[in-house]
């Protein structure tokens, strides 16, 4: 039987020259008679010295790897790239920039009764994903994903029309103008052919500045879904606001012109960066030809009907066993994918403005068809765009130190929503073809309030109208945000979606004019002044409005003397354009503080040319 040896083993030395020391004190310790020649070329001296360097190599390796599994401290890219996905962020390999482009055509006039009108056969629709280039750097192209139809006008997408010919004294040719947003993108088209299905099969896009993929279809016309991951199989759908899809909505279809639903997909598939210019897309494990369907819970698959039951009785189980299947979407088999996706961004992609000129017309149809074909071709030669602010936002990807704080800020984040500022951040991300949610207000409901006892949140909300003003927001708009919110809220939260309360008001002041200052101007600029202050985009809903620093803001302008008095007033009646509920302005005001009323509402000057009045007083 062996005899168990004991030596005082060091652990905590880690680089050469210590390891080399303490090697050399354990044979003086432990083997002074067998070996004591530790010169530098000794044969001794080299085999500790090599095992010294083997030490020294393994610890330096196992510091690295344990380094590289922190985010603070990784600084290899592709642990850092699969660090971020396991928290969540999706690192970015270039940054496009973004683009508000301008489209005009022009449309020939006709006569209607007495008025000379814009004749809408005549009008043009740009199909989705239509290309604009700069007019100094070709290479240069922007994107619009949404197609633009001239003959469509609501309160989300207008259609400016103005007078562009006039032959005599009537009108020969209007001018139609609308506005999509643009980004700096190419599109790429690349093929997979699949034979048999194989689990979490994957595919490689190998490109520089990838910035999405578009879309996926295959040989059978299937659409194939991103999703965040495979075991995610609820997407958001869109279908257009029409009588058809559903009847019940389409009322509100100016306001609201898509329907947002959430469907399940069994053809999905999520993306990773493996590298900044290496896109991997992995499929899901299931057979085409296996079900793939939500599980009813029943005696025969929980609780009393699994087997030894007994042994069962106290076992928790978790819903979501039934919410998700064992195939985690399907695999692609026998058929051949055609993936598009889009490069292009970087630095090079801000452009000034009036740069975007050219527009790729490939894409654009009549609306209508027997047109008069010389009136056609001249209204099609019409076609024109324009870019008026500058192209902005483009950049390089992620850094290495933009990786690692953006996967730390998304750990914290996670894209939860818990608080009220959650929701109301959420709410207001909502994509406005679902609607426009001009403003919002979320709050727990009071003891007492109307609201039933399975609510746990109020939320207020405001739209607005093709003019900018308040709102009350239709029911679509509503049910929307409903099923927006329902794929982030805490699963015990219930919300309850209400109209918030609109009081218009009315504003008179009185000034005095210092000498040398000419009155019409003073008391214009004053009103520009409350014109800005009062400005919808500076409002939220519960807001109280400060008179005092009315008074202060007015005393700044240059020749006002002083401030005499301001006075509010409510504006109310449907007939005259105002909200329909009566406010005691008066009542609510204390210490020059007008508090707005205990239900959630927000004050508003609809009419500021005709509700701002002001007038100059003596001293």
């Amino acid at each position: 039987m062996a005899t168990k040896v004991n030596r005082d083993i060091k652990y905590l030395d880690r680089d050469f020259s210590d390891i080399r020391g303490k090697l050399i004190e354990f044979s003086q310790t432990y083997f002074p008679n067998t070996y004591n020649d530790f010169s530098p070329a000794s044969p001794g001296m080299m085999f500790m010295e090599q095992a010294a360097y083997v030490s020294d190599v393994m610890s330096f390796y196992l510091d690295n790897q344990l380094q590289e599994t922190f985010t603070t401290l990784a600084r290899q890219t592709n642990n850092l790239y699969e660090l971020a996905y396991m928290f969540g962020y999706k690192p970015k390999t270039t940054g496009a920039a973004q683009a508000t482009i301008e489209l005009f055509q022009q449309v020939p006039s006709k006569l209607v009764g007495n008025d000379y009108v814009p004749d809408f056969d005549y009008t043009l629709t740009i199909g989705e994903n239509s290309t604009v280039n700069s007019s100094t750097n070709p290479s240069a192209t922007f994107l619009m994903e949404d197609k633009c139809d001239f003959s469509f006008s609501s309160s989300l997408d207008p259609t400016e029309i103005s007078v562009y010919q006039i032959a005599g004294d009537n009108p020969s040719y209007f001018l139609l103008k609308k506005s999509r947003n643009a980004i700096s993108a190419v599109i790429n088209t690349q093929t997979f052919s699949f034979g048999s299905p194989q689990q979490f099969s994957t595919i490689d896009i190998v490109a520089n500045n990838i910035i999405k993929i578009l879309d996926i279809t295959d040989s059978d016309g299937n659409v194939w879904y991103e999703v965040d991951y495979l075991g995610q199989e609820m997407v958001y759908d869109s279908i257009k606001n029409t009588n058809p899809n559903d009847p019940n909505n389409i009322v509100d279809a100016g306001d609201v012109p898509y329907i947002l639903q959430l469907k399940k997909v069994q053809r999905r598939f999520a993306t990773r960066l493996t590298s900044a210019n290496n896109l991997q897309i992995q499929f899901g494990a299931g057979n085409p030809e296996d079900t793939d369907e939500l599980i009813t819970p029943n005696p025969n698959n929980v609780g009393i009907g699994l087997p030894f039951k007994q042994d069962k009785l106290t076992t928790a189980y978790s819903p979501t066993n039934f919410l998700f299947t064992n195939t985690y979407g399907i695999a692609p088999s026998s058929t051949t994918l055609t993936v598009r996706y889009l490069t292009g961004g970087g630095v090079e992609s801000n452009l000034p403005s009036g740069n975007l000129t050219g527009i790729n017309a490939s894409n654009t149809i009549f609306n209508q068809s027997s047109l008069n074909s010389t009136t056609s071709n001249y209204v099609f030669g019409t076609l024109a765009c324009n870019n008026i602010d500058a192209a902005d936002g483009g950049q390089a990807g992620d850094t290495i130190e933009e990786i690692r704080q953006n996967t730390l800020m998304q750990i914290a984040a996670q894209q939860r929503t818990v608080t009220l500022d959650d929701y109301k951040v959420r709410a207001m991300s909502m994509p406005s073809e679902y609607g426009s949610v001009a403003k919002l207000y979320v709050e727990k409901p009071t003891l007492g309030s109307s609201s039933s006892t399975s609510e746990t949140l109020c939320m207020y909300m405001l739209s607005q109208n093709s003019l900018g003003q308040f709102s009350t927001p239709t029911n679509t708009l509503k049910k929307n945000l409903r099923t927006y919110l329902s794929q982030y809220k805490m699963i015990g939260d219930s919300i309850e979606i209400k109209n918030a309360y609109i009081i218009n008001i009315a504003i008179d002041f009185e000034i005095v004019v210092l000498p040398n200052f000419i009155n019409s101007q003073v008391i214009l600029s004053c009103i520009n002044s409350l014109r800005e202050y009062f400005a919808r985009d500076n409002w939220q809903i519960n807001e109280p409005i400060l008179v005092q620093d009315l008074f202060v803001m007015l005393d700044k302008i240059e020749g006002v003397q002083t401030v005499k008095n301001i006075l509010f007033s409510n504006k109310k009646g449907t007939a005259s354009g105002y909200s329909q509920y009566a406010y005691d302005i008066e009542a609510a005001t204390l210490n020059k503080v007008i508090y707005p009323s205990l239900d959630p509402s927000i004050f508003e000057i609809k009419y500021p040319n005709n509700d701002i009045k002001g007038r100059v007083v003596p001293l």
